[in-house]
């Protein structure tokens, strides 16, 4: 970790720069900060696809952190549906169980886990991972 925070550089992303996304199922994860600058946190800009529900994860370690961009949805978190919209924002603790339902737009989210997680690293689903996701258990 120290040696990570050595090396460490100041991160700009400018409104309308694009990194490169990945396909995860009916993710598209378009990492903010790549594996070599991480610390201590991942940041990931994601958009679900519309008419879409994602599989139930949760993470182990992580706490995870949602900011709503843009479009609208449903969280399904500890089972209980949660309506979402631009501007809403969510703190999920190690453990919860947590998935999404979009509606006719893509729903467009800030997604920050600290510590970090990446789609081979704290992702657990029940059931089957969907494509892209590596199995942790």
């Amino acid at each position: 970790m120290l040696e990570r925070m050595e090396k460490a550089r100041i991160l700009h992303q400018a409104t309308g720069q694009k990194n490169a996304a990945q396909r995860l199922g009916p993710y598209v994860l378009e990492t903010l900060i790549k594996e070599a600058d991480e610390i201590g946190v991942t940041a990931y800009r994601v958009t679900i696809e519309p008419h879409s529900t994602t599989a139930i994860s949760y993470h182990k370690k992580a706490e995870e952190i949602y900011y709503v961009l843009s479009g609208e949805g449903t969280a399904l978190l500890d089972g209980v549906a949660h309506s979402l919209v631009a501007g809403d924002f969510l703190r999920l603790p190690p453990g919860v169980k947590h998935g999404f339902i979009t509606t006719a737009k893509p729903l467009v989210m800030l997604d920050i886990h600290s510590p970090g997680s990446r789609p081979d690293r704290d992702v657990y689903f029940e059931g089957e991972p969907p494509s892209g996701f590596s199995d942790n258990e």
